[in-house]
């Protein structure tokens, strides 16, 4: 086993992994850094040569490949997603803060980007903590929320130039709280990108309730900042996080290859919160600051 060298960019979210070669992972590492993976959320990793195989086997190895609706893709092969911004470029993939493909009735549980062509500056993704929104919202908010649902929605229509789609655009109804099938955690499901609607309550409290989610969820306290460099690997949890790609960085390039990975259908575990806070020795206050993810 590699012994894991494994640096937290904050104390809320994320983490640098270094000196690791993930093409070449023995089992006892891959599980210690899958263990590494569910408390951090986020990590990166880098000066990653990874060659197309090597990237969709490590995908592999936390399970069977998800297949985008409308991205195109690499080598013949539509589940390495290519992103790729520049001069002439009308949109940044993922500009706006959100959980991939979430409108799927079963959206990913996990996502790998591997990026190769980087700007001279700018470029960064932020990511979110949906443990933390979900867990610093005060308690009355959240026993309404754990029994709402919300509908999530795709519509890819000119995003990816005139490359064909490849499925249907997905919807799918979601709880609004989802319990992690892994950590027992509890996270908070809705985001910008794909959430339309909060299906038990009417379009304008819907509205408003959403924004009010989407402001708290968005602080920077449940941040961090990845500033990228050439060849670094991001893999993020899509159960409990969010994710924005920021474009400051027009005319120049961002390039590379993105391998998700299938997740479950979310579902809401009621024992399984009591069992949570059971074991907690206090809750963070709304307006405190977020508690390590």
């Amino acid at each position: 086993m590699h012994a894991l060298d494994i640096r937290p960019l904050t104390p809320t979210i994320g983490a640098v992994v270094h000196d690791l070669d993930l093409g070449r992972l023995d089992e006892a590492t891959f599980e210690a850094l899958h263990e590494a993976w569910m408390r951090h959320l986020v990590l990166f990793f880098r000066d990653q040569h990874l060659t197309p195989e090597q990237h969709l086997a490590f995908g592999r190895r936390l399970g069977p490949l998800h297949i985008h609706p409308a991205a195109p893709f690499a080598h013949g092969n539509p589940a390495l997603m290519v992103i790729h911004t520049d001069a002439g470029s009308h949109r940044n993939n993922g500009d706006n803060w959100h959980t991939d493909v979430s409108a799927d009735e079963e959206p990913p549980l996990g996502t790998i980007l591997h990026l190769h062509t980087l700007p001279s500056g700018g470029g960064d993704t932020l990511f979110a903590n949906m443990y933390a929104a979900f867990e610093t919202l005060s308690p009355r908010m959240q026993d309404f929320l754990c029994t709402l649902t919300a509908r999530h929605e795709s519509n890819y229509d000119g995003h990816y130039g005139d490359h064909p789609a490849q499925r249907e655009y997905p919807s799918a109804v979601h709880p609004v709280v989802r319990t992690h099938p892994v950590t027992g955690r509890n996270a908070l499901f809705v985001n910008p990108a794909f959430t339309t609607r909060i299906v038990e309550l009417s379009q304008g409290e819907s509205d408003a309730l959403l924004r009010h989610l989407y402001a708290h969820a968005s602080h920077p306290r449940f941040q961090c900042r990845f500033s990228w460099t050439a060849n670094a690997v991001a893999l993020w949890d899509d159960r409990c996080t969010w994710h924005l790609a920021i474009w400051d960085y027009w005319p120049q390039t961002r390039s590379g290859l993105r391998v998700t990975v299938q997740g479950d259908r979310p579902y809401f575990d009621a024992a399984s919160r009591r069992e949570h806070e059971a074991g907690c020795e206090d809750r963070v206050a709304p307006t405190s600051t977020a508690r390590p993810g």
